[in-house]
């Protein structure tokens, strides 16, 4: 670990370069032991949450899915209410779950200037990046976090470009999650009367995939800053795997005359969090609805998260299910080129669910 470094020399580093050209990340500043958080990190109060004490979402044991129905029931009223669950005894096996968080930790332990090759810059494809905060050229303060996102095109692909100390740890967990992803999806799609998610369906709903694996480090000044800001996910399911630290928080009661806050969602050992997005949100006309979330940082422990975000494939045209207008139901977004939701998403900085309004009719 580095020494700590006075203050003055501190507010003398070029922050972007050191924390971004460099490869350093959140990670580099939060090794250097400041006593306080950068200026850059700072956000505004606006952008912090109220936390209310309130029962968290749903925990669905999925032990006895083929055998009781009111399992996918559980599935689907989560779905509707909340937009986020937790699953236990989900079928992906524990040793999965353990090898992908010591492959995170293993890539954020590598020094900068290895990590920096797979930078915006460097990187050998768009589809392999490393980089910190979330779009550092729109924010108004930046987010502490450092993240390595990879976009899952083939298994030679992956094998060629992911880093080698964790790519393998990866492919396993996306491979071992399939089943479960299938399950959650037939579920939710039988309620919205699709019988069967022919090819077309599975384009649409899980036509392609993309792994993240983040790192918050501990922070200064925790209350002053965020690990994410708010925003809700532009997949169609994202199956996170948190670990024992906690610091996922999600909006409840928006709209609906109770008291509005945040809500923690608390690692549960061995389990997944499942979260509607928002183009499960506009496929489902809204029946299905995709939720603010938030992480906020840590003042004494480094925390990971690896999200894989399940989501159609960018070529396809997203709107409401035929099958779910056929009632008779008034369509409440308008058919979009999923692409071009996603740059939508990526243009701005975190700002809650506007997102989804780029869609609406």
């Amino acid at each position: 670990m580095a020494p700590a470094v006075a203050e003055t020399s501190i507010e003398s580093l070029d922050l972007n370069d050191f924390v971004i050209n460099q490869g350093h990340g959140v990670k580099g500043l939060s090794d250097l032991n400041l006593k306080s958080l950068p200026r850059q990190y700072i956000q505004p109060k606006e952008a912090l949450i109220n936390i209310i004490p309130q029962d968290s979402i749903p925990v669905i044991d999925m032990s006895n899915w083929e055998n009781d129905p009111k399992i996918a029931q559980s599935v689907c009223e989560a779905a509707e209410k909340f937009g986020f669950f937790q699953v236990v005894n989900h079928g992906v096996p524990l040793e999965v779950l353990d090898g992908v968080q010591e492959a995170t930790h293993r890539f954020f332990g590598l020094p900068a200037g290895v990590k920096r090759n797979y930078s915006k810059d460097l990187s050998s494809s768009n589809n392999v990046r490393f980089g910190t905060s979330f779009s550092p050229d729109c924010e108004k303060a930046l987010e502490w976090k450092d993240y390595l996102s990879l976009f899952y095109v083939s298994q030679d692909e992956a094998s060629a470009l992911w880093p080698p100390q964790c790519k393998d740890e990866c492919l396993e967990y996306m491979k071992r999650s399939e089943v479960l992803c299938r399950k959650l999806m037939s579920a939710l799609m039988e309620n919205l009367n699709v019988k069967e998610i022919d090819e077309t369906k599975e384009s649409q709903l899980m036509g392609s995939q993309r792994i993240n694996l983040n790192y918050y480090p501990k922070c200064p000044n925790p209350n002053l800053t965020i690990g994410v800001g708010r925003h809700s996910d532009v997949s169609s399911l994202t199956f996170l795997l948190q670990d024992q630290i906690g610091g996922l928080y999600v909006r409840v009661n928006e709209g609906k005359g109770e008291e509005d806050g945040w809500v923690h969602v608390p690692p549960i050992e061995g389990s997944l969090v499942i979260n509607v997005g928002d183009a499960l949100q506009i496929l489902s006309n809204g029946r299905y609805r995709s939720v603010e979330h938030c992480v906020i940082a840590s003042g004494s422990k480094n925390r990971i998260s690896i999200p894989i975000f399940v989501n159609p494939k960018p070529s396809e045209v997203i709107g409401p299910l035929p099958e779910v207008l056929a009632t008779g139901e008034k369509p409440k977004y308008k058919n979009i080129l999923y692409s071009d939701y996603v740059k939508h998403f990526f243009r701005k900085a975190h700002d809650g669910k506007k997102t989804v309004e780029f869609a609406a009719m």
